[in-house]
């Protein structure tokens, strides 16, 4: 399938209904950290954010951003109002968790396999494999979203019924809201309520992440980004997966504890990464860059049309693919970083070739163990979850106004650091 509405998308009925509904409603929130702070206080009756108060600057430059910078259309500014209050929501209720629990600094995030890579590189697949173990402990998309359950909400993982818990069944109506508007989206990534998500949704409860530029384009967010330090967000993050291990174990039992972790934004921040988790198996996966490019650039500009007013196509490759090179010669710049008997690089094609025989590779590096049953329970996930079966999507470089020849002199230096092949 070739998406062909790019710069002006096309809605159902239903959903332009929906989209033109909210406009008068989005004429009256406002993208200010004061409203924003004082709603995520009132809807859950508290009142204290944690120790650190440094949050509130990363969230004034990004409001700014978001309302001076990111041409939102009035269902992107009601979406990224909920979003924030969200996020300040977590984060209220993580200093309440804490703030009853204190024993839960004391618990160790222990030798977590840590995956490495931009989309589009074998990230998702290698991780759903790992995540298939039940002897490992990975994140549901539904938890990444509201990791903590609100006062007088059922704090269970029970999905269907009456007892389902409400943070499940609001995922579930966020699901199938992005499946109605961008229908195409699962051909490129499958998104459901249970579908193991990576940790970028925990490193935004203390607004500093990448994620934010994934969803309009904000040059000082992601410039005021670049610019700092991100080990204290790494540990932030590292605290919040001790929250997590402390409501619930992994699916195996409360000996499933190790953690497999996946985000891209890991792929520019090895320094913070391995401050945070010396003991972790780093798995830096690797393709051909000018491919990652164009898909890149391809799920971007589609899911443009959640929250662009105007979306431009050409932009977001002239965007994106400066982005990339950044994120890639920091990536190559950086990797020496990581301890070599604690890091394996993957290979796409090679990864293609045997996807099993490359987890036991990680396995072996990670002293994981890799019995019968851990092979069973991932071919079983590959079983219900066949490669392509929801079709595929025609990733073309032109429409994004990029060339592939200058690309490829470009990203020369990361093709040659680590001997990938090209695929175009």
């Amino acid at each position: 399938m070739r998406i062909n509405d790019f710069a002006n998308p096309v809605f159902s009925r239903e959903i332009a209904e929906v989209r033109a509904s909210v406009v008068p409603i989005a004429e009256a929130m406002e993208l200010r950290p004061d409203v924003l702070i004082d709603a995520a206080r009132a809807e859950l009756g508290l009142d204290d954010f944690g120790p650190c108060n440094s949050w509130r600057e990363r969230l004034d430059v990004l409001c700014a951003a978001l309302r001076d910078e990111a041409n939102l259309a009035p269902f992107g500014k009601l979406s990224n109002v909920a979003l924030l209050t969200g996020l300040l929501k977590n984060r209220l209720l993580l200093a309440d968790l804490l703030a009853r629990h204190p024993e839960i600094h004391d618990l160790e995030i222990a030798a977590p396999i840590i995956v490495c890579g931009l989309p589009r590189t074998g990230t998702t697949h290698l991780h759903n494999l790992m995540s298939a173990d039940s002897s490992l402990r990975s994140l549901p998309y539904w938890e990444s979203l509201e990791p903590f359950a609100a006062p007088g909400e059922a704090a269970t993982c029970v999905e269907g019924g009456p007892d389902e818990d409400p943070r499940i069944t609001r995922a579930k109506v966020g699901c199938d809201f992005l499946g109605a508007t961008m229908p195409l989206f699962e051909r490129m990534h499958e998104m459901t309520w249970d579908h193991v998500h990576e940790e970028i949704q925990l490193l935004a409860i203390d607004l500093s992440t990448m994620l934010f530029e994934t969803i309009a384009t904000v040059p000082s967010w992601r410039d005021y980004y670049l610019a700092h330090d991100q080990r204290p967000h790494y540990e932030y993050l590292k605290t919040v997966l001790k929250a997590l291990t402390f409501l619930r174990p992994g699916p195996g039992g409360p000996t499933a504890t190790r953690w497999v972790l996946k985000s891209p934004q890991h792929l520019e921040q090895f320094p913070a990464l391995r401050a945070t988790f010396p003991d972790a198996t780093f798995v830096v996966t690797h393709r051909d860059p000018v491919s990652v490019t164009v898909s890149m650039a391809t799920m971007l500009a589609y899911t443009a049309r959640m929250n662009v007013a105007h979306p431009d196509p050409l932009a977001t490759g002239a965007e994106w693919s400066a982005r990339l090179e950044t994120m890639l010669r920091t990536c190559a710049d950086q990797h020496d970083v990581l301890p070599p008997d604690q890091t394996i690089d993957v290979r796409f094609d090679e990864f293609m070739a045997d996807d099993i025989a490359m987890v036991r590779r990680i396995y072996e590096l990670a002293r994981q163990p890799f019995t019968e049953t851990t092979l069973a329970e991932m071919k079983g996930f590959m079983d219900e979850h066949p490669r392509g079966k929801h079709g595929t999507i025609v990733y073309d470089l032109a429409d994004f106004g990029l060339d592939p020849a200058e690309r490829y002199e470009a990203l020369g230096f990361y093709l040659d650091r680590f001997a990938l092949t090209r695929e175009r």
